[in-house]
């Protein structure tokens, strides 16, 4: 298995080290130290399936060891050490910290302090909350992790399991309030996360179902008819041969297509590719490779297997040998055929031929390995998480959730809290899987979360009631679902730049406000990439108003919501209502957002033939976007040749700046009324008559530039807008008067309503008089968001409306 060698630099710097006859502590680096204790004197230098790098310069810190007590200090911290096994009272770290009002002390074995949260290992048949462990982000500003029952790398391609005895290895990081310097850290020890293929980060089509090839190209081509772009085509178990006198197993597990549903394997999944669809199959590998299995033989041959009784080949992860046949037999004969890569769906539990090595763990990391030395371009898997450094393997896979509004409610908080863990790279069975009810309207609200998640794929187990066509559910929610998945395509340019940056996609609001208690308020709100603020909505509507509520904290700078166009103050909590198709996405002023100009994009998320950029004016901006130089949208084996698009936005003089790079370019500013005559546009310093430049009001009020595309890609585009431009008062007459509209009650009170909001008079007196109506909140609370979104309209708005 030396194939399977990675690169890796267990052994720490021996400057670096503390040592005695049983224990030894390493200082890592600036956040982290690695505590040992060993019954026989031996310590661990192997590569551990969490910590793979331990080399780094040395940092300062003194040490005093005295007879009976050894003191390390480094800059804002001390540890303390009685020199025996590790106790509560033996081991601790004082930091210098003020985040709790008992200061910053971490004694080992204590509970976790005011720790954030992991993630689980699936979500499998979960109902609303599961425990989703520890990760090393914590309100104290230290975390331990503990890392002494975990797998080996035995530095020869293979793995290993730790010495017997009475062993300690831990890591304790500390941080203060710099969380993303903990992730740094923990990302230097751990490894980085992989770029993901930029085609998974489009639609997934998935269902556990027994297609024919047929009926699944059929169903492709639908999706096509109706505007509805994918990028991943998932074939569930079904693929292969699950039922017959010859199958000696329960037929989960499977190697040998059914040829009576695709009689020619390797031309459906060509008609596939042909498509612009990647496919990754459904693989259960528990029960080895049995008889009737097309390749049993030529398995058998290559591990030397006694088929005289046509004896099953068990599925071993423990032997080098079997792994090797699995991964360059096996999966290769299939992947030969057309499968893009592999969805492991190991849902047996951590037992395995050797006690400690996790099944689960063997099956990802050698199956990703693998796949980066075969489809370097582009390498992935699809599997559950294993524990601390399964961040190295994307892409996860969370398990049949069960179809409630509380699975819902819960899982954008888990997506979030995943990342305190490293782990970035989360794909939901949007919309459930079973058990569970049909519920259009939760349905769509979580594929719009699904749309800003790592990854959207839509998925619904072997039942006729709960396929998700979109086209399957009411004309409302079906238009809505169409709506956000095309939109999840248009924004492949700006996920796919936050993805090379190889930090998690999805980010709680407290990485970037640890000190804001607010921010740790919002568990389900998040961070989407570096620009964009997401209040999922995951409550139903109100029938009288047709709005449902999500509470969302706008955070410190004035936002734009990039779906409604609202101007809303910063530091501010509020309750948003929203129709079935929009859904809280928040930019701050400054934000530069690069979109697919498309508005119905092709299938396979290549790099788009034209741009449009939502920039949010107010504050600088920039945003270089990143996409691989085949235009195509293939990835280049080390993604060894990206390009890097730059546009930036200065806001003293309200320029803005880019290259023509060979595209097509629309900059909306959204929220912004800019006189026509005000703006100038030089392409290669030369006004360009071909620019057109306009107010447009779809889908709200924004300044519209669009520039052709130039031959030169290098050329230089420059707009102009004025001196010190402002997001715009927008008057917001007509949404009010759209609200009253829709409000289902007495046409008596909606005059009451509209005449206590007579737009001469000043904001509190409006308010002091709609309350005094006595309104129930779901009728008052969507005005209330209106009038106090922007404090500064109580001086006017610019009359155009929206």
């Amino acid at each position: 298995m030396e194939e399977y060698k990675f690169p890796c630099e267990p052994l720490a710097n021996s400057e670096s080290i503390v040592a005695g006859p049983h224990y030894r502590f390493t200082i890592i680096n600036e956040k982290c130290i690695r505590y040992e204790w060993s019954s026989d004197g031996k310590f661990e230098d192997r590569a551990s399936t969490f910590a793979i790098n331990r080399k780094f310069a040395k940092t300062d810190f003194l040490v005093e060891n005295k007879e009976d007590k050894l003191e390390i200090s480094g800059s804002g911290w001390l540890l303390t050490y009685d020199k025996k096994k590790f106790s509560t009272n033996g081991l601790s770290v004082i930091f210098n910290s003020k985040q709790t009002e008992w200061g910053g002390e971490w004694h080992y074995g204590h509970e976790p302090q005011l720790n954030l949260g992991g993630t689980a290992r699936t979500l499998d048949l979960v109902d609303g909350r599961c425990d989703m462990g520890t990760g090393i982000i914590a309100r104290a500003g230290y975390a331990a992790l503990d890392d002494s029952k975990s797998m080996l790398l035995d530095g020869e391609g293979f793995i290993a399991v730790r010495e017997t005895g009475d062993r300690i290895d831990g890591y304790l990081f500390h941080y203060g309030y710099d969380y993303k310097g903990a992730m740094e850290s923990f990302y230097a020890i751990s490894g980085k996360q992989p770029v993901v293929p930029r085609w998974c980060l489009g639609n997934w089509w998935s269902r556990y179902h027994a297609y024919n090839e047929n009926e699944y190209l059929e169903l492709m081509d639908k999706f096509k008819e109706e505007d509805i772009p994918l990028s991943v085509a998932v074939i569930d178990m079904d693929w292969h041969r699950v039922k017959g006198d010859d199958i000696p197993h329960v037929g989960w597990t499977g190697y040998s297509w059914n040829k009576e549903l695709f009689p020619n394997p390797e031309r459906f999944q060509k008609a596939l590719h042909d498509r612009g669809l990647k496919v990754t199959l459904n693989d259960h590998p528990h029960a080895g490779i049995h008889c009737h299995e097309d390749l049993y033989e030529e398995m058998a041959k290559v591990l030397e297997h006694d088929t005289t009784f046509k004896k099953p080949i068990l599925f071993d992860g423990t032997d080098p040998k079997f792994m090797h046949a699995y991964l360059n037999v096996l999966h290769r004969k299939l992947e030969e055929q057309g499968c893009d890569f592999w969805w492991i769906d190991w849902q047996q539990g951590l037992d395995s031929r050797v006690f400690g090595l996790d099944p689960l763990w063997l099956l990802n990391h050698f199956q990703f390995l693998d796949a980066e030395r075969h489809r370097p371009a582009d390498p992935i898997i699809f599997s559950r998480y294993a524990g601390p450094g399964s961040h190295r393997y994307p892409v996860g896979f969370s398990g049949d959730t069960v179809a409630s509004w509380a699975s819902l409610q819960f899982q954008s908080e888990f997506t979030a809290t995943a990342s305190n863990i490293g782990y970035g790279w989360w794909s939901h069975d949007i919309g459930g899987h079973l058990p569970g009810q049909r519920d259009d309207e939760c349905t769509t609200r979580w594929v719009q979360l699904g749309a800003l998640s790592p990854v959207l794929r839509l998925h619904s187990t072997v039942n006729r009631w709960m396929s998700k066509e979109p086209w399957l559910y009411r004309s409302e929610s079906e238009k809505a679902i169409k709506e956000i998945m095309r939109f999840r395509h248009r924004l492949v340019p700006y996920i796919y730049t936050m993805n090379v940056a190889t930090t998690p996609l999805i980010q709680p609001l407290y990485w970037k406000f640890p000190d804001r208690e607010v921010a740790y308020r919002f568990p389900n709100q998040y961070f989407f990439g570096s620009s964009l603020v997401v209040g999922p909505v995951v409550i139903p509507t109100d029938t009288r108003t047709r709005l449902a509520k999500t509470k969302v904290w706008v955070p410190l700078t004035r936002h734009v919501d990039i779906m409604t166009g609202t101007v809303y103050d910063g530091d501010r909590e509020l309750d948003m209502y929203r129709a079935l198709d929009r859904v809280p996405i928040l930019a701050s002023e400054g934000s530069i957002i690069p979109l697919d100009a498309a508005l119905v994009p092709a299938n396979g998320c290549a790099n788009p033939d034209a741009f449009e950029i939502l920039v949010v004016v107010g504050d600088d901006g920039e945003f270089t976007i990143m996409e691989e130089s085949d235009d195509e949208g293939k990835t280049n084996p080390k993604h060894e040749s990206r390009r890097a698009i730059s546009v930036k936005y200065d806001q003293a003089s309200g320029r803005l700046t880019t290259k023509g790079a060979g595209r097509g370019w629309t900059f909306r500013f959204l929220s912004t009324v800019i006189s026509v005559f005000d703006v100038e546009v030089t392409i290669g310093g030369s006004t360009s008559n071909d620019v057109e430049c306009g107010i447009s009001t779809i889908p709200f009020l924004s300044t519209i530039i669009k520039i052709p595309c130039t031959e030169d890609a290098n050329v230089p585009i420059v707009v102009e807008l004025g001196k010190n431009p402002q997001l715009t008062v927008l008057d917001n007459t007509n949404t009010i008067s759209d609200l009253i509209l829709g409000f289902q009650m007495p046409f008596k009170t909606k005059d009451m309503i509209w005449e206590a909001l007579d737009n001469s008079q000043p904001t509190g007196v409006k308010l002091g008089r709609l309350f005094s109506l006595g309104l129930d909140e779901v009728f008052s609370g969507p005005l209330v968001e209106v009038l106090l979104a922007d404090s500064r309209a109580e001086s006017g708005g610019c009359g155009l409306g929206r």
